[in-house]
């Protein structure tokens, strides 16, 4: 009986919510004012190194996916330094010299092109095509879960739509093939559309709204997590775990207990109405954010790949400042030349409490790196001498295009850079 009572009333809360029946909490807002509480930030070394672990990782696996779509898992230097933007990689680092450091995922080899350039070029190990074809197999396996949790990212919207660009930014954190556009997409056209946007971009746009998808995760959990007065009243809480050793002052800790109790807004209703001035709708920031990271497979984004939903997500600026005010809901790491934003709940230490099956095929690429860059580091790979081959098998492979372009062998596409992370500012807007 208990447990049919909560589910009667977080169904009620829900639906209450999703209908957008918050006037409550608007009036309730109008009586409260943006609190000028800040909170330290604290070095947590387990978030740290979850972070630090997965150093290249992306860039590894993009470049995996990138040459296994290729003909014969083939490609050279040339034609990899056209998906240079995609990798993250510092500017000064060659793509080649990259791509040396781990000789248990890729191979090299060198052809002689059409004006007799010596060129390197990038196959795949047989342990690598074998793990990627897992992935590829899981990929397929979670396809509705993929859909489902694009959907949301679209729902968060104002409008439903996202350019290509912003989508782009958040398909490694969310698990969707690195080629969505084209091997997802036109398969699903009773549920995207592509607009072209004022600005010239390409934006995808979701067609059917889905009731059942427009729960946040904080109000699914609600049952188990949430007291009966909480849900009776929608003032859902946040799960909140602060760093060993974190001291809060008696002030703070009263603001954050106070803060916890306001009506909670869901993610996926209009909160035009809401003071942008107030705990009120900081709360609703927050809200955001905790749906956001929950579509992620890792629970954790760059702060530089959402600095920029300001306007679709209808949020005010200086947006991001949210997860400076609440470390016990998220923490900054500052590794890896970065910031990366974690939700706490997700994690027990260093160790996800609901991985995702794309991140143990993700966990033992990062395991295959380490040991061919430790490897490669003690000189088990030695470099041999190149065999020049005969003929030129990427005028097999690519019908003449390279022959006589002339192109260098360590030629260079320039990578598109997210504006920082704390501009906020449209005008600064890539996406």
């Amino acid at each position: 009986m208990r447990m049919r009572w909560f589910g009667a009333c977080f169904y009620k809360a829900v639906c209450s919510t999703v209908l957008g029946e918050t006037h409550k909490g608007y009036s309730y807002h109008q009586k409260k004012t943006l609190v000028n509480v800040k909170l330290k930030w604290v070095k947590d070394n387990s978030l740290d190194l979850v972070v630090a672990r997965e150093r290249d990782l992306k860039a590894v696996c993009t470049l995996v996916s990138i040459i296994f779509s290729a003909s014969n898992c083939f490609l050279p230097i040339y034609r990899l330094s056209r998906h240079r933007g995609k990798l993250g990689l510092p500017q000064d680092l060659k793509l080649s010299t990259f791509i040396r450091r781990y000789p248990t995922i890729f191979s090299e080899s060198h052809v002689v092109d059409g004006v007799g350039t010596r060129v390197p070029c990038f196959s795949l190990t047989p342990e690598a095509i074998d793990l990627h074809q897992e992935g590829v197999d899981v990929l397929q396996q979670c396809r509705m879960d993929i859909l489902d949790k694009l959907c949301k990212l679209l729902m968060l919207t104002m409008h439903r739509m996202l350019p290509l660009q912003t989508i782009d930014q958040l398909t490694w954190d969310m698990g969707l093939p690195f080629d969505y556009y084209d091997s997802l997409i036109p398969h699903h056209p009773n549920l995207f559309s592509l607009v072209h946007l004022p600005d010239d971009r390409v934006g995808l746009k979701l067609l059917p709204w889905n009731d059942h998808l427009a729960v946040s995760q904080l109000q699914r959990d609600a049952v188990l997590q949430q007291t009966e007065e909480a849900i009776k009243n929608n003032c859902l809480a946040f799960p909140i775990r602060f760093t060993r050793g974190f001291g809060l002052k008696r002030k703070c800790t009263a603001w954050l207990q106070e803060w916890q109790r306001l009506p909670y807004t869901s993610p996926y209703v209009d909160a035009s109405l809401l003071d942008p001035r107030t705990d009120l709708s900081e709360k609703r920031i927050v809200g955001v954010f905790h749906e956001l990271l929950h579509l992620t497979i890792h629970k954790k984004t760059e702060r530089k790949s959402v600095s920029n939903l300001r306007k679709p997500l209808s949020l005010p600026q200086k947006f991001t400042k949210v997860f400076e005010r609440h470390p016990g809901i998220f923490y900054i790491s500052m590794k890896c030349g970065t910031q990366t934003v974690i939700l706490r709940e997700a994690y027990d230490h260093q160790q996800l409490l609901q991985k995702h099956p794309l991140v143990d095929v993700r966990e033992r690429f990062a395991s295959m790196m380490r040991i061919g860059f430790l490897e490669r580091s003690r000189g088990l790979y030695m470099k041999k001498k190149d065999s020049v081959q005969e003929k030129d098998p990427l005028k097999l492979i690519y019908g003449g295009q390279l022959s006589g372009t002339g192109f260098s062998s360590e030629e260079e596409s320039h990578c598109s850079l997210f504006s920082e992370y704390d501009s906020d500012d449209p005008t600064h807007d890539p996406s």
